[in-house]
């Protein structure tokens, strides 16, 4: 018996077409049923009275489409994908296929294709839980600013932390590599983006130590309206950014996502480059790879403004964000920090005195830069004096357990030795076991000490 695949929309036409063959139904009642035309509803009874069942049928099913691609091609697809690009989805593949090997293949039909030969998995998103953001307007208006700690090299190196900052209007990513993510990684990421495009008004980081102060604000800072802050949020307010600290991972999810999807591309990007290090990797970012990331993904901003503040001639950027502390004048125009001594010339006392407040600032690049108000003050380093050596304890560890008492030594007996005095013939060894009994212990304490002269 010949078996005959049907749609539902098929399946629905053969039951209009059987009424009609047994009389129930008229071929304008079956048109309007089928909602078609009373035309095409003559063309089709007339396939069904000729090829019974499978006059039904869509002519094309079972036919190659006339745009299906050759089976070398989808065979060489196939065979590429398992020798290079084993862990890539299908967009990347494509793109890699195109761009490496010269395949052009969609990829719809390199997903369909993996799919079938059981190469990739069906992947379903969760389901949304939180209502998305929608994008700033402007351009500079936001940006987020995030570390990923992730093996970027595979091994070839150890675990390395991208800085990824992305405007939350474009979409337009600056990224460079650092060792770990710290004060410095995060310093020197914002300084590098405000050389290239500006001041932004907003930043979007997590709670990290960077940027949250641990300690609470004293009373004395409360009745000062002075709020606990890190050196990196000092720098943000000084340079009058909005310094935002998102209460968890979706808040700022646009930059989360954005490292998910560079763990994914980056990582293969450098796997073909054969890139290993830190310095080869940032130079590839610079001149190769974002360069086409954000040709492809940014998008236009709903305002055609751009809100980046760009740095002024008198901006000391690399002062506003730098190690910043108080210390005071000594009354030899001296300051310490971190263990030197730092001494201001003599032409400073005109305006300078002793016990008077500067500040020191530390760069990135490590060179010490001292003010006094916005007056900045040379300075030379001299040499510590010496901290005095703490005094010898008797025994390894300055404990007196391992002495041992002198003959004499007044802890030996009961009766004490006084100067010109002698104590009096010790008693026998036998006397000492009777001494022992709580009688003999009791009497002894009544009976006065007895000395010779």
């Amino acid at each position: 018996m010949e078996m005959i695949s049907m749609s539902r929309k098929e399946r629905k036409r053969l039951e209009a077409f059987s009424r009609v063959k047994m009389g129930g139904m008229t071929l304008v009642e079956a048109g309007e049923l089928l909602g078609l035309s009373y035309r095409q509803t003559k063309r089709a009874w007339s396939r069904y009275q000729s090829e019974g069942d499978a006059g039904l049928v869509h002519r094309l099913r079972g036919r190659a489409p006339n745009r299906h691609s050759p089976e070398e091609v989808k065979q060489q697809s196939l065979a590429l994908y398992r020798q290079q690009y084993a862990d890539y989805g299908a967009t990347l593949a494509a793109e890699c296929l195109k761009k490496e090997d010269g395949l052009e293949v969609s990829v719809t039909t390199l997903r369909r294709w993996l799919l079938q030969a059981g190469l990739l998995d069906r992947r379903r998103k969760r389901r949304p839980h939180r209502r998305r953001r929608m994008r700033r307007e402007h351009l500079g208006e936001l940006v987020q600013m995030d570390g990923s700690f992730h093996d970027w090299f595979e091994g070839r190196r150890g675990w390395a932390t991208l800085m990824v900052m992305i405007d939350d209007a474009t979409g337009m990513v600056t990224a460079r590599f650092y060792e770990k993510e710290s004060w410095a990684s995060s310093s020197d990421s914002f300084q590098r983006y405000a050389r290239r495009h500006g001041v932004p008004r907003g930043l979007y980081v997590d709670r990290h130590g960077i940027y949250r102060p641990d300690g609470e604000p004293t009373d004395a800072d409360l009745l000062d309206n002075c709020l606990v802050e890190t050196q990196f949020g000092r720098a943000m307010r000084e340079l009058d950014v909005e310094l935002i600290l998102a209460r968890s991972p979706q808040a700022k999810g646009r930059v989360e996502r954005m490292n998910g999807t560079l763990q994914d591309r980056l990582v293969k990007a450098l796997r073909r480059a054969k890139i290993s290090d830190l310095d080869s990797a940032n130079q590839f970012l610079d001149e190769v790879f974002l360069a086409e990331f954000n040709a492809r993904f940014a998008v236009a901003a709903a305002g055609a403004e751009d809100w980046h503040r760009p740095l002024s001639a008198v901006t000391d950027l690399s002062r506003i964000v730098s190690i910043q502390e108080s210390r005071v004048v000594a009354k030899d125009w001296t300051l310490r920090w971190r263990n030197r001594v730092l001494q201001l010339p003599r032409e400073t006392a005109e305006f300078i005195r002793s016990g008077q407040r500067v500040t020191v600032c530390e760069p990135l690049d490590g060179v010490l830069r001292v003010f006094a108000g916005e007056r900045e003050v040379c300075w030379s380093a001299i040499l510590a004096p010496p901290l005095p050596k703490p005094a010898k304890r008797s025994g390894p560890t300055g404990s007196s357990q391992g002495h041992k008492p002198a003959a004499n030594h007044p802890w030996r007996g009961r009766r004490r030795v006084a100067t010109g005095l002698e104590p009096t013939v010790p008693p026998p060894p036998e006397a000492k076991k009777m001494a022992g009994s709580t009688s003999a212990r009791c009497a002894r304490l009544a009976e006065p000490a007895i000395f010779k002269v």
